[in-house]
């Protein structure tokens, strides 16, 4: 199925890649990616030859009904491994526990080391528990990826993609070995997570934001609820005023 769905992506879509020449023809490597799209995970299996695997929260494989079977289906044939994510630390250790297996197998691993699709396009700051600890424990190298355009082709809550042609970088491997045994370290941790987003940032040419993506998302929602109370605010004090106004005209003209 990956090379299926691969190839209609490819003929419908056309993405351009520049750097396929990093990705190594075998042996385990980390390829750690900005996320701007849904369809992120899809796009860079279909121009690789290797098989990717990344991480999935568990409801695509569980969901009831044919629907359900049909979307679990789907993510397994693109390389999606299910993790529940709802336990909190708990899920994360489950996330990193499956990237080792699967960079133990000799296989390629993606994640996104931001945690979340970005919210308007920036790059944010990148969470050191995954990329950086599956990194020291493994030794695998890190491939910085920049998704380009992917967020036009499918913007959040849009069902339909749009035809645009998004485009791929990918970056020369990073190689951490030398803090290998030292994920125990969160200074390293934030230092190896730091280095990696900023070849990233330079790959993608994304204003970077030092704030977490899921912080920034709050933010964002705040300021719809403020500008959305103010508008009915708004709204409210114009209403009680052309009241007023109209009681105090038929009062003049004794109505």
């Amino acid at each position: 199925m990956k090379f299926s769905i691969g190839g209609s992506l490819k003929l419908a879509f056309r993405p351009w890649v520049e750097g396929i020449e990093n990705i190594p023809a075998e042996g385990p490597a980390i390829l750690a990616s900005n996320h701007l799209s849904f369809s992120d995970s899809f796009f860079l299996p279909a121009v690789l030859d290797r098989k990717v695997t990344f991480i999935a929260k568990a409801e695509y494989f569980t969901s009831p009904g044919v629907k359900g079977k049909l979307t679990a289906a789907f993510f397994k044939g693109v390389g999606q491994l299910p993790v529940d994510r709802s336990g909190g630390r708990g899920a994360g250790e489950a996330a990193i526990k499956s990237g080792i297996e699967v960079l133990e197998r000799g296989e390629l691993f993606g994640i996104y080391p931001e945690g979340t699709r970005s919210p308007d396009g920036r790059l944010y700051r990148g969470k050191p528990g995954g990329l950086a600890r599956v990194a020291l424990a493994t030794g695998a190298p890190v491939i910085p990826v920049a998704m380009i355009d992917t967020e036009k082709v499918q913007p959040p809550g849009k069902v339909v993609p749009k035809m645009i042609r998004p485009g791929i970088r990918i970056g020369k491997p990073l190689d951490f070995a030398r803090y290998q045994g030292m994920e125990g370290d969160r200074f390293i941790l934030r230092s190896v997570t730091d280095e990696v987003m900023y070849e990233i940032m330079k790959l993608s040419g994304q204003e970077y934001v030092d704030i977490y993506a899921t912080a920034a998302k709050r933010q964002i929602a705040d300021q719809a609820k403020a500008a959305e109370a103010k508008k009915k605010a708004e709204a409210g004090t114009a209403g009680k005023a052309g009241a007023a106004a109209d009681t105090t005209g038929r009062a003049e003209t004794g109505a």
